[in-house]
This record gives structure tokens, C-alpha cells and sequence, in this order.
């Protein structure tokens, strides 16, 4: 199957580093034109760099998801630039190591706000600009859907703000449906970046994992971001409003 994204422009969040890095490089190297979006400008610039360096067209702009006036800038510079806007990634997360005792109220609308509130923020900015036909994918994870309690530390604030992209992501298929937009998620599991903090490829933690893994390796970027680009492509124009595990069988157990 042949993903083809040329003539096509792509905003993709927390682009500068992992999963997003990932996906900006894939989407570009499927032809589409990328806005590299991070929030540091740095990171978002050497995601560009490594793009356009390959002979692809990106370029590297800075928001912060939390931030409306921000985002609202950078979608409306990314259509200035390269004049319409098609594929968004809702990729930009974070998460912090508390259980519901420890949790604070600071921690829980710093996780939430980023995973959560900066999807709809983008969404509800780039859906009004987006070309029709365009496509959307969520970042969610397989705690979006069971408790994994990571380094002994349950994550109450990461698994409700996860949950509500799963549910935020039918909510836009629905509301985007009559644009021609679609809206999917992906629900990574184990993903080698320095997002999971620690090594999560050592013998330790991969006797844990295999008692869930039904491929026994660990996920890599890449894995996320061929599956985003074939979402986003007209290879699944029949599917939206759908979570797409990409887990190696986590959720199967």
C-alpha cells in the first residue's frame, strides 16, 4: 500500500522530539508538507532541519497547546505559509509519576491541561481553516483504557486525561463529520523514547512487559507514526471516530 500526502500540509504537536519527530519525518517522507510545532523552538527547528535535509519541505514554528492566542497564531502562520492546512497530529503530552494521595492540584491541570484541553484548543482552531476531507489523529495510550502502574506509581491525573482524548476524539468525528474532516486516535503501548522515563528496553522491565507484550519487543516511534500517517491517509477514508491500538497486543491480554 502506497501512502501518498503530496499537495498536502500537516501541523503536527510536540513535533520536536519522539513520537512527533517521528511522525513529522514520516509524513513528510509520504509527501506532505509539514508544520513542525513544539514548544520549545529549538526542538521544532531540528525536526525541520532533519526533514528538509532530506530533501522534504517543513518548517518550524513554536506554540504552546495550552495557549489559544498561540495556537490560534501558529495554525493561521502555517496557512499563510503554505496556504491551506489539511492533516492535524494532537501529539504534545506530558505525564508525571503521582498517585491519587500525592497528586496535586498544580499536577493535575498541568497533565491535563497539555493532554487533554491542547487537543481541543488545536482542533477547534485548525478545524475552522482545514480544508475539507482533511484528517485528524489523537494521541491517546493504552492507559486510556487499563491502569498500568508505572515504576510502582499509579498515574490517576494521566489515565483521566487520556481517557477524555479518547472520548474528545468521537465528539470531533461527530461535530467535524459534515467539514468531510476525520478523526481518529492512536493508542500507543510501550514506546521507546525518553517520554516513559528509565530504560523500558532492559531485562527487568521486559519480564514485565512479555507478561502483556504478544510481540516481544518494545515499540518504536516509527511503529506510531506509520500508523498516523495511513489514518490521515485515503487509504482510510472509511475510518473515523475510531481508537487504533498500536500496542503489541497490550490490550489483547
Amino acid at each position: 500500500m502506497i501512502i501518498d500526502h503530496k499537495g498536502k500540509v500537516a501541523f503536527v504537536t510536540g513535533a520536536g522530539s519522539g513520537i512527533g519527530r517521528a511522525i513529522a519525518k514520516q509524513l513528510a517522507d509520504d509527501g506532505a508538507s509539514v508544520a513542525c510545532v513544539d514548544i520549545k523552538m529549538e526542538l521544532a527547528d531540528a525536526t525541520a532541519k532533519i526533514i528538509t535535509d532530506d530533501g522534504r519541505i517543513a518548517a518550524a514554528f513554536t506554540a504552546d497547546v495550552r495557549d489559544r492566542v498561540a495556537i490560534e497564531k501558529a495554525v493561521n502562520d502555517v496557512v499563510d505559509k503554505f496556504g491551506r492546512l489539511d492533516l492535524i497530529v494532537n501529539n504534545a503530552g506530558v505525564v508525571t509519576m503521582s498517585g491519587l494521595d500525592t497528586v496535586t492540584d498544580e499536577e493535575w491541570d498541568f497533565v491535563v491541561d497539555i493532554n487533554m484541553k491542547g487537543p481541543f484548543i488545536v482542533a477547534q482552531a485548525a478545524s475552522r481553516v482545514m480544508t475539507h476531507g482533511g484528517a485528524m489523529v489523537n494521541m491517546t495510550t493504552v492507559e486510556a483504557e487499563v491502569v498500568v502502574s508505572s515504576s510502582g506509581n499509579c498515574q490517576v491525573h494521566y489515565n483521566a486525561s487520556k481517557g477524555g482524548v479518547k472520548m474528545l476524539t468521537k465528539a470531533l468525528a461527530v461535530e467535524l463529520a459534515s467539514k468531510g474532516i476525520r478523526v481518529n486516535a492512536i493508542a500507543p503501548g510501550p514506546i521507546n523514547t525518553h517520554f516513559t522515563g528509565g530504560d523500558i528496553t532492559g531485562p527487568e522491565a521486559m519480564a514485565f512487559m512479555s507478561q502483556r507484550l504478544l510481540v516481544p519487543r518494545v515499540g518504536e516511534p516509527e511503529d506510531i507514526a506509520r500508523a498516523a500517517s495511513f489514518l490521515l491517509s485515503d487509504a482510510a477514508s472509511y475510518i473515523t471516530g475510531t481508537q487504533l491500538a498500536v500496542d503489541g497486543g497490550w490490550l489483547t491480554r
